[in-house]
């Protein structure tokens, strides 16, 4: 940990002290790209924190934040709130509003900031039944509780001088902020964490991830900032002193990408995925030659190994496929792209092979946010790097696995406990260990393997165990298959309902002259799918291959509660959503 960095509010100032750069924070506003140097985030942080004091925070104090898009706004309120030794509770935008009620109220937040007017409604609609004392907006609007309204709350009186000695009171050990996990299942978790055992997380990653050497690193920002993934690596990028750009949104982060022309980026498998198939879409839609050269190439980076293990021809080839082909992907993804860095879920080992060919490297990570939110992660130097596994344990943090294939992490990084939930603490945490709920293996190289989650995993009513994520992973290999969701707990055999790929299966239809009416009863579009499904399930034993499946109807996303805010599959809201598709797949069994 560096001397000079021990609260998570030092990150912002080291920034200033060691390299401040004009384009600290960087936002679209009509089209117009804006930059918020390091020493004016800094006067915002300060301002924000005098206009907390104005409206009697006091340490302690719990402020929550939801914001849709990240922008400089809700890193400004952080650094604002936690230097006068207050707490920043981060929610998602896409909660309920019975969601929103019950973390308000469970973390017991005094102030809660928002951006936008939708999100505004909906806090209000809730706060009589918790203990907010005001809603704020990070927007600047004409109105009593926008942003520059807020900021000027701080300036009826001069307390500076009360800040600075705040922040002396912060210690590393203190909370910083409880983060309540989206949650697959259940209701939500607040994990507590410490400025300590983020920054060590931040540190841990340092030292495990090649330096880039570049005087101006641009970055995007652009998942979720309530997520520890993407905040862990705002930290990280402040203290390299990276110019970070905010994306637009989801839908625009193809154009934001070669506006910004990135250095790095923290990825999600899902969004991968997707940029994957779009580049596979373009490339379906060549001819002759040039459509040959694409599949070449494709074939060639799904065989690669690091290291120059598949010899000279095979890398002779590849310098032609780098040529011809993948200096387009890297052209589309801003040509400065050094890696990405996947975390959050399971990654189709191909992707890392194909754009690790292409000369993006994919580093896979794992962690989770009771973690801070790291654990191991994959680097390319000394030997570090093994497609398949998600890396060696990062400095500091000590991995083993239980008798029952659980994997256990145990470090400063790990969290304080649970917010108000002693006994899942202590279930949680036993011996300083933390019991992750994944079940994995090291390898005899020191290498991190991701099996399954422990929940997830089940048994048919025949007694064999079913582990989904092995056999979800292959499937969405398949250019019809865009999610995949296995079933079959104490059934009589695995099944699984999909989400076709909407976009490639409307092209497919388009080239055989074929109308789809229903996608959920057409004839040849299950034909079809039953031969991807025949051939992925030749890679499985008899007992774990799909037997079964229906198609759903609709797409699968984040607003509609399909998946969480970082792309995983909520499973038993989507059981429940197609209760009527399991119905069919097993009771005409």
């Amino acid at each position: 940990m560096s001397n000079q960095v021990t609260r998570l509010f030092d990150f912002a100032y080291h920034q200033l002290s060691n390299k401040p750069i004009e384009k600290s924070l960087n936002y679209k506003k009509e089209n117009i790209w804006h930059s918020i140097s390091s020493e004016k985030y800094i006067y915002l942080a300060n301002k924000v924190s005098a206009s907390l004091l104005s409206l009697g925070v006091k340490p302690k104090d719990k402020i929550a934040v939801i914001t849709e898009n990240n922008n400089p706004n809700w890193h400004i309120l952080d650094i604002g709130v936690l230097q006068i030794g207050a707490q920043n509770i981060p929610l998602y935008a896409t909660l309920s509003e019975k969601d929103y009620g019950y973390i308000l109220n469970h973390s017991d937040a005094k102030f809660c900031f928002v951006s936008n007017n939708e999100i505004y409604q909906k806090v209000k609609s809730v706060a009589a039944k918790t203990q907010l004392k005001n809603i704020y907006s990070l927007e600047e609007l004409e109105s009593n509780y926008s942003w520059n309204y807020f900021l000027k709350l701080g300036e009826k009186e001069n307390f500076q001088s009360k800040i600075e000695q705040l922040k002396t009171n912060v210690k590393p050990d203190d909370l910083a902020t409880i983060i309540y996990t989206s949650g697959t299942t259940g209701t939500p978790k607040g994990v507590m964490l410490s400025h300590k055992n983020i920054i060590t997380a931040v540190f841990a990653t340092k030292t495990s991830l090649q330096e880039i050497k570049k005087d101006n690193i641009r970055v995007l920002s652009y998942l979720p900032i309530c997520h520890i993934f993407e905040r862990a690596s705002s930290y990280y990028n402040q203290y390299r002193s990276a110019e970070i750009y905010f994306a637009e949104s989801l839908e625009k982060i193809g154009d934001n990408i070669r506006e910004v022309k990135p250095h790095y980026l923290a990825v999600v498998p899902r969004l991968l995925e997707k940029i994957f198939d779009k580049i596979v879409d373009k490339g379906s839609n060549l001819k002759g030659i040039k459509k040959w050269l694409f599949f070449w190439a494709l074939a060639l980076g799904e065989k690669f190994e690091p290291y120059h293990k598949n010899g000279a021809w095979y890398h002779f080839k590849l310098r032609i496929a780098n040529k011809l082909i993948f200096s387009k992907w890297r052209a589309a993804l801003g040509n400065h792209l050094e890696y990405m860095v996947s975390g959050s879920a399971p990654l189709q080992p191909k992707l890392i092979r194909i754009f690790t060919a292409a000369n993006i490297p994919i580093f896979e990570g794992y962690g989770m946010t009771e973690a801070a939110p790291t654990g191991s992660v994959n680097d390319m130097r000394n030997g570090n790097f093994k497609i398949g596994t998600v890396g060696k344990p990062l400095q500091g943090v000590t991995i083993k696995i239980a008798n029952d294939g659980e994997i256990l992490m145990k470090g400063d990084n790990i969290m304080l406990g649970y917010y108000k939930q002693i006994v899942l603490t202590k279930k949680t945490i036993v011996n300083g260990f933390l019991h992750t709920g994944d079940i994995g293996e090291i390898d005899n190289d020191g290498f991190l393997k991701i099996t399954d989650r422990k929940k997830e995993i089940f048994k048919t009513s025949g007694g064999k165990y079913i582990a989904p994520a092995a056999l979800e992973s292959e499937f969405k290999q398949s250019r019809f298959i865009e999610q995949i969701m296995v079933i079959g707990e104490a059934e009589k055999m695995p099944a699984a309902l999909i989400q076709i790929n909407f976009d490639f299966v409307k092209e497919w239809a388009k080239r055989h002259h074929h109308a789809i009416i229903d996608v959920t009863s057409d004839e040849k579009l299950i034909n079809r799918v039953q031969k991807e499904i025949d051939f992925y399930n030749k890679r499985f034993g008899k007992w774990e291959q799909i037997k079964k499946f229906q198609i759903t109807p609709d797409e699968w996303t984040i607003d509609h509660g399909h998946l969480t805010p970082t792309m995983k599959m909520r499973r038993k809201i989507i059981l429940k959503k197609y209760q009527n598709l399991y119905q069919k797949i097993y009771i005409s069994q």
